[in-house]
C-alpha cells in the first residue's frame, strides 16, 4: 500500500491495474480527453473512486477511476513539500515587526498524505519560504489561532486586539496579521474599532491562492505587508492585498472601507465608496491620499476589546416576512443591522416587527445593500415611517462594518442613546462626509471604450 498512499477501492484497483504508483508523471486518457500531471496521494478521509492529478498549472483535479481508458507513464517525480528552514538574520539597524497568525494560507505547505494545509510560521520557515522579508525588518512570529477564516469571531477578535495592544506597548515597530481572506474585512473593521490611536501600522494580509500553486499571491502579499508594517508612516488598521490581478503592486485599504468582492480573483479586495490609502511594491509605498493617521514614536494605544455577540445582520429581500425580525427578538438579540434596498428600505409587512424591536429595546440600524452610497430615510415615505419605528440610518457605513461596530458598541453599553452616539460618531473612516467621484468605478465589459481601457492592463 505504500506505493498507493491513501488510495482504496475502485481508485486503488485502477492504479494497480495500470501499475501506476503515486508520484508517477502520467498522461491519463478518458472519454473527456487526456490529462497530464503527477498522481498525488489521497487524504485518508477522501472517497475511493477518484484519482487526484496535479496539473502543470498547479491545479489539482479529480478523475473518476472508472473513466480512465489508458495510462502513459512519463516518469516519476516525488514532491517534497518541507519548507527549508533557515535562521532569520537579525539587523539592529532595521525595524522590528511582529507577525501574528490566525489561520489562512499566507505561508504554508500542503501535506498530500492528509490533504491538510500546514502553516509555515516560524521566522526560520518564513525566511526559508520568503527570504526577501529580511530586507525590511527583524521578524518575530506568534500563532494566536489556527482557524479557517469563516470560524473567526468575537473570541478571536478580542484575543487578537489584546495581543496587538501588548506588542505596541512593548515597542514593536509594526504589526502584520496573517488571516484567511473570506472574512478578513470583518476582522479589519472590528480591529479598527477595538484598537484606536495606534502609533504603528497594523496590516492584515492573506492569500487567495495557496502557496503550492504557481499563481499564488501569498509571497508577494506577505512581502508588501511586512514592508508596510516596517516602513510605512500609516498608523491605521489596513488590508494589504493585490491591486491588479498581475504582480505589479499591492494596495493598502482602510480597514473600515474594504470588502472582498470576488471569490477567486487575486485582486479581490476593493475599497468601497472611497479610494485606497496607498500603493505598495517591493521598492516603495506611494500614498494615494494624505488624510491618514501617521506613525508616532510613543507606545500609547487605546484598546477597547469588547463585543456583544447577540447582534445580527439581515439582508432585506422582496416579500421578507416579519418573523425574521421576530425570531431575533425572541432569541434575545440586542442589535440588528439591516441591509435595505435603495436608500434604505424594507416592506410594510416588516413594520410590526420593527415596532416590537423598538418596544423591546433592540437597537436597529439601517445600511444599504448597494454598498456604494448613503442611507437617505427622509426622502420617501417608507424611510420616514421606519425612522418613527426607531430605525437609525448609518450614512455610508458598509453593512458588515455596521454589524461589527454595533457589536462593539453594545459591548460597551446597553444604553441605546449611548450606542447611537458611538455608532454615528466616525472613528476610523467608516462614515465619510462624501464619496469621491473616483470612489465608485464599475466597468461594464463589452463596451468599446471600456474594452480599450481594459486592454492596457489585462494583457
Amino acid at each position: 500500500m505504500s506505493d498507493y498512499k491513501g488510495y482504496r477501492g475502485t481508485a486503488l484497483s485502477t492504479l494497480r491495474n495500470f501499475n501506476t504508483p503515486v508520484w508517477s508523471d502520467v498522461v491519463l486518457t478518458t472519454p473527456k480527453g487526456s490529462f497530464q500531471g503527477i498522481i498525488l496521494p489521497r487524504s485518508e478521509t477522501a472517497d475511493d473512486k477518484h484519482i487526484v492529478l496535479k496539473l502543470n498549472t498547479g491545479y489539482n483535479i479529480g478523475i473518476h477511476a472508472g473513466s480512465i481508458e489508458s495510462v502513459e507513464i512519463k516518469g516519476h517525480q516525488e514532491a517534497y513539500y518541507k519548507i527549508p528552514e533557515q535562521e532569520f538574520p537579525k539587523d539592529p539597524g532595521k525595524p522590528s515587526v511582529k507577525l501574528f497568525g490566525t489561520g489562512g494560507t499566507i505561508a504554508s505547505r500542503l501535506d498530500y498524505r492528509t490533504g491538510a494545509v500546514i502553516p509555515a510560521f516560524s521566522p526560520g520557515e518564513l525566511y526559508g519560504s520568503v527570504p526577501e522579508l529580511a530586507d525590511y525588518c527583524n521578524l518575530d512570529t506568534e500563532k494566536l489561532y489556527g482557524v479557517f477564516s469563516e470560524n473567526m469571531g468575537p473570541e478571536q477578535w478580542i484575543g487578537t486586539a489584546k495581543a496587538i495592544g501588548q506588542q505596541i506597548e512593548q515597542g514593536i515597530d509594526g504589526i502584520v496579521i496573517g488571516h484567511g481572506t473570506d472574512v478578513m474585512h470583518h476582522t479589519a473593521a472590528v480591529l479598527s474599532f477595538m484598537i484606536q490611536n495606534s502609533p504603528v501600522p497594523i496590516v492584515m494580509v492573506g492569500s487567495q491562492r495557496s502557496s503550492d500553486r504557481p499563481s499564488s499571491d501569498a509571497a508577494l502579499n506577505l512581502i508588501h505587508a511586512v514592508k508596510t508594517a516596517a516602513e510605512s508612516d500609516i498608523a491605521e488598521t489596513l488590508v494589504c492585498m493585490f491591486g491588479p490581478t498581475s504582480d505589479q503592486y499591492g494596495l493598502l485599504h482602510r480597514g473600515t472601507r474594504v470588502r472582498k468582492m470576488h471569490s477567486s480573483y487575486r485582486s479581490t479586495f476593493r475599497t468601497i465608496g472611497d479610494i485606497p490609502i496607498a500603493r505598495v511594491d517591493r521598492e516603495k509605498i506611494v500614498p494615494l491620499r494624505n488624510d491618514y493617521k501617521q506613525r508616532r514614536d510613543d507606545k500609547k494605544v487605546d484598546v477597547k476589546a469588547v463585543f456583544e455577540e447577540k447582534v445580527s445582520i439581515v439582508y432585506y429581500y422582496p416579500n421578507m416576512q416579519p418573523d425574521i425580525i421576530d425570531a431575533l427578538i425572541d432569541n434575545g438579540y440586542k442589535g440588528i443591522v439591516i441591509a435595505g434596498t435603495g436608500l434604505g428600505h424594507v416592506n410594510k409587512p416588516v413594520y410590526p416587527a420593527l415596532k416590537r424591536a423598538q418596544e423591546k429595546g433592540v437597537a436597529v440600524y439601517m445600511t444599504v445593500q448597494t454598498l456604494w452610497g448613503y442611507v437617505q430615510m427622509y426622502v420617501y415615505e417608507t424611510g420616514r415611517e421606519m425612522l418613527e419605528l426607531g430605525v437609525v440610518p448609518c450614512a455610508n457605513m458598509l453593512p458588515e462594518v455596521a454589524y461589527v461596530k454595533l457589536g462593539w458598541a453594545l459591548g460597551q453599553t446597553s444604553d441605546l442613546e449611548e450606542v447611537k452616539e458611538i455608532m454615528l460618531t466616525p472613528i476610523a473612516g467608516e462614515i465619510t462626509e462624501r464619496e469621491p467621484s473616483n470612489g465608485y468605478l464599475i466597468y461594464q465589459g463589452g463596451l468599446p471604450e471600456v474594452e480599450e481601457f481594459i486592454k492596457q492592463y489585462m494583457k
